[in-house]
């Protein structure tokens, strides 16, 4: 009875969490900010206890930091811990049973499913632009296109002052400087996110699977997205992918890519916004915001998730709590560290969803 009473609590909670986000379509930013924050303050978050492990995508790092430590603030008897050690193996992680939930850039494949302790539930949380970032001395700003980009990182073009490069940046000094290529070393989503990009936006050009991991020809590699900046901070004429919180705060310049509509975009949270806006989201929550249409979009944005088990080992209330955090009050904390929140109707459906918990 305890259970079903509980049950129903957070069901109502849930509700009325939704009812004021969908009331915030169609308003400005700031009505949405002030309505996600109320629908938090509705959650009995003083009741939670217990410790959540995740483990996961280094790609949304500096967002799950900034919002644990908001929502600590909120429910000072749960605690809730992340240690960024890439996609694959949060994924790993979880299928494993050795932590609540996972951060993942990327889906689980048909073939690791399998491997799960029951069915999972995936939770789209923020989305942000993979950079191309590169070290280029006396170079402020560069255009690429994904043709160009995936001759890049498959070894055909070696050299900054390559005729292909040179045609996309008129009046640009382009130096003779060799390309260092810097990856990820580890299975990641970030990888995945932009190997797929290139895939789809240049597949003569792009010869190679995409994957979380990928069989770069010549490469340095880095673990992680802020090892990936390092190796391009450190290295002269290096290029590399790398999310946009860890190249501001390695302070490393990026190039704008060509977008579908054939405009070369920056990576800003603006960008990423309007990727997000033409993205298709599938029933399971997913989406993909890569090379999606319009004139603002940049191309390379990516989608990060939390995935947590539809009937959880321990932990469901906390579990709960920590996604309803994530997708009201948290939404608010993303652009401060440069992320873009998620669009209103699929913040509603992730917040609805949080009800096929068991427990």
């Amino acid at each position: 009875m305890r259970s079903s009473k509980r049950s129903l609590a957070w069901l109502l909670a849930v509700l009325v969490a939704v009812g004021l986000v969908a009331g915030a379509c169609g308003k400005s930013s700031s009505d949405s900010s002030s309505n996600t924050t109320s629908a938090s303050a509705k959650f009995d978050y003083k009741s939670l206890t217990g410790t959540l492990n995740g483990s996961g995508a280094t790609f949304p790092k500096a967002f799950y930091e900034e919002t644990i430590a908001g929502f600590k603030k909120v429910a000072s008897g749960a605690t809730v811990n992340y240690n960024a050690v890439g996609s694959g193996q949060g994924k790993k992680d979880l299928a494993a049973g050795t932590s609540d939930w996972a951060g993942s850039d990327s889906l689980v494949s048909d073939a690791d499913k399998a491997t799960f302790k029951g069915p999972f539930l995936y939770f789209p949380t923020v989305a942000a632009p993979i950079t191309v970032s590169y070290n280029l001395s006396g170079v402020k700003s560069i255009n690429l296109s994904a043709s160009t980009l995936a001759k890049i990182f498959t070894g055909k073009i070696t050299t900054w002052n390559d005729p292909a490069i040179a045609a996309e940046n008129s009046g640009v000094t382009l130096p003779s400087t060799k390309i260092t290529v810097a990856v990820r070393s580890d299975g990641s989503g970030t990888t995945s996110n932009f190997s797929k990009f290139l895939a789809a936006a240049a597949p003569t050009d792009f010869t190679i699977a995409a994957g979380d991991t990928v069989a770069w020809p010549a490469a340095q590699a880095g673990k992680g997205n802020a090892g990936v900046a390092q190796i391009i901070k450190d290295t002269p004429g290096a290029i590399g992918y790398v999310d946009l919180s860890d190249a501001k705060a390695t302070g490393l310049s990026f190039a704008s890519i060509k977008n579908k509509d054939g405009k070369f975009v920056a990576p800003t949270l603006e960008g990423a916004t309007a990727a997000l806006a033409n993205a298709t989201v599938k029933d399971d929550l997913t989406y993909s915001a890569l090379n999606t249409a319009g004139a603002e979009a940049y191309p390379i944005t990516a989608g990060t998730y939390v995935l947590v088990y539809a009937t959880p080992a321990s932990n469901a209330s906390a579990i709960k709590g920590w996604l309803t955090y994530l997708l009201t009050a948290g939404q608010d904390l993303a652009k401060d560290v440069d992320f873009a929140p998620l669009p209103t109707a699929l913040r509603d459906k992730a917040l609805a969803q949080i009800t096929q918990i068991q427990g």
